[in-house]
């Protein structure tokens, strides 16, 4: 996410002296928000605003990447598109091409169609196959594709079927380069992809909101009895493999403030890009 000069595409002297203004206005942003009733903002590293200064100034003149994690229906799914469509909104405002581009973690997932049909059913398969670590994840082709995407190439993205097939169809769906690339996934921040995102995320939600919300997913994905045995292992997976992300995370958000709330706050941070635009910028 960068605004350049007008008269030039490099980072110049005017870039930099914009930079500490943007920093300075963001601080108010996140620290208004965090201390605001039913905050979207757990905590946060002050760093981040600064390297999120630099992307929006044009300082750091490439596009940015988001990674977001955190346990199964945490809520990082809803923020990721809640953030997606606020951006979209105001790009296509203003005429702006190729603003964000999502690649989902879940497509990542190793093609097991053919040991679901062994097993019988999608159910039976989960008992015996577990879904709940990175490995079961090609995490470092999803690596490759969001640096090409970085590096301005177009990517073809696999499709990972969640209706219980358990299939991934690869080269499925196209990527375009763009200002943002935003991806989410229970382990978007391990170590094979976090070195991927700019800018790290992770969602925190309560044991009891959590377990309601994998119920009900499970009930929706036809998981029948083996629902328990699926979530007692995700949960104690999560102890190992996603809980110790948050740790690297630059923001840990609430999986359970209003969801208007973080689209009001992208919005704030918009508001500033448009203001800065209105003084003889050029956005993206």
């Amino acid at each position: 996410m960068q605004i350049t000069a007008t008269k030039t595409n490099t980072a110049s002297s005017k870039t930099k002296i914009l930079t500490p203004y943007v920093e300075m206005r963001l601080n108010k942003l996140f620290y208004d928000e965090l201390n605001s009733k039913d905050s979207i903002f757990i905590k946060f590293d002050k760093k981040i605003i600064r390297k999120l200064a630099c992307f929006i100034s044009g300082e750091t003149q490439r596009a940015c990447a988001v990674g977001i994690a955190g346990e199964t229906a945490s809520g990082k799914s809803t923020i990721a598109y809640d953030i997606i469509d606020t951006i979209n909104t105001f790009s296509n405002e203003y005429c702006i091409e190729n603003a964000i581009t999502r690649v989902n973690t879940d497509d990542y997932y190793y093609d097991r169609s053919e040991m679901v049909k062994e097993a019988g059913s999608f159910a039976e398969f989960a008992k015996h196959y577990d879904l709940d670590i990175p490995e079961a994840q090609e995490l470092d082709l999803m690596a490759y594709h969001i640096k090409q995407l970085l590096a301005g190439r177009k990517v073809y993205l696999p499709k990972y079927d969640l209706s219980g097939t358990a299939k991934r169809t690869d080269n499925c769906t196209l990527a375009l380069p763009s200002k943002i690339i935003i991806s989410e996934g229970l382990f978007t921040l391990t170590e094979k992809i976090a070195q991927a995102f700019d800018i790290k995320i992770y969602v925190h939600v309560s044991g009891e909101v959590q377990k309601a919300r994998f119920y009900k997913r499970a009930a929706e994905r036809n998981l029948g009895d083996s629902a328990d045995e699926v979530y007692k292992n995700a949960s104690n997976k999560a102890k190992i493999y996603i809980h110790p992300t948050s740790s690297t995370a630059d923001i840990i958000l609430s999986g359970e403030a209003d969801r208007q709330k973080y689209k009001i706050f992208i919005n704030r941070i918009l508001c500033l890009i448009e203001e800065l635009h209105h003084k003889d910028l050029v956005l993206f």
